[in-house]
Order: structure tokens, then sequence, then C-alpha cells
């Protein structure tokens, strides 16, 4: 008798340079990593930190905002749109947090990507970031899966 192959979709956390790329100008986000993103099975999601990032960003004009008319309809358009589930920060993340050794070496001190990078290793999911100074963590449990431009 055969056991059944049991297989797991891929689970991608998406940083927040991930989405707005995704969202702005695809053409940022590498080939193997738009290959990843778009396999039929992947899950894909964002954290409610990430969330918060791109509300900030959108009222301070950081990024492309002209695809959405409000703040609202870009928070919407995350799962609407783009079929990306945004979880939330809880306390085993915020516990992960806690235990985080910051990358000081090379000045990162952003405590919005220590609660992605948190986020990703609490929940096992492979982040995906453009951000140079990630790899740092993956002997901290990080997963990362980065897009080189």
């Amino acid at each position: 008798m055969t056991l059944p192959i049991c297989y797991e979709p891929m689970r991608y956390l998406l940083d927040t340079n991930i989405f707005i790329y995704l969202a702005t100008d695809p053409d940022l986000v590498n080939v193997d990593v738009h290959a990843a993103l778009n396999e039929p099975d992947a899950q894909l999601y964002v954290s409610a930190e990430t969330v918060r990032e791109l509300i900030v960003g959108y009222y301070n004009n950081s990024f492309d905002t002209r695809r959405w008319k409000t703040a609202e309809d870009m928070v919407r358009s995350i799962e609407g749109d783009f079929f990306i589930q945004v979880l939330p920060v809880k306390k085993e993340h915020l516990l992960t947090y806690s235990r985080l050794r910051p990358n000081i070496q090379h000045g990162h001190k952003d405590p919005s990507d220590h609660i992605i990078i948190s986020h990703a290793i609490t929940e096992q999911l492979i982040l995906v970031s453009s951000d140079t100074r990630f790899p740092y963590y993956r002997r901290q449990g990080l997963q990362l899966l980065y897009n080189e431009k």
C-alpha cells in the first residue's frame, strides 16, 4: 500500500516593499520571485504592520498612490484585488519580537521591519523582501526569499 503524498502549499509573507512593487511597478519583482508568488497554490500574506506602513506611506506620498482614491481603497484592495490575506499581529509575534536580536552592525533599527520579521518567524512563513539587511535574520529562524532588483 502506498501512502498519499501530502503537499503543503508555499506560504509567503510579503514585506511592504514587495507589495508596493506588485501594486505599482511589477517589473521591480525579479523573475524567480514573481514565478514563486504566481504558483497556483501559493498563499500570500501581509502583516497588519505592513498595512499600517502602507497607510502611512499613502498619506506621505511615499510611493505611487494613483491606483487608489483613498487609503481605505488601498487597504481593501490588498485582499479584494490582490488576494493577499492580512494577518493580525498577536502576542506570539510580539514574544518573538522581544527575543529578536537586531542587525545593529548594519544600523537596522526599524521596529516595523522587526515586527514583520518576527511575524514570519513565528508563523513559519517565507518572507519576501528586497531589504539587504534581512538575510542576517536567517540564523534566528527567518526563511527568506530575497528579491534582488
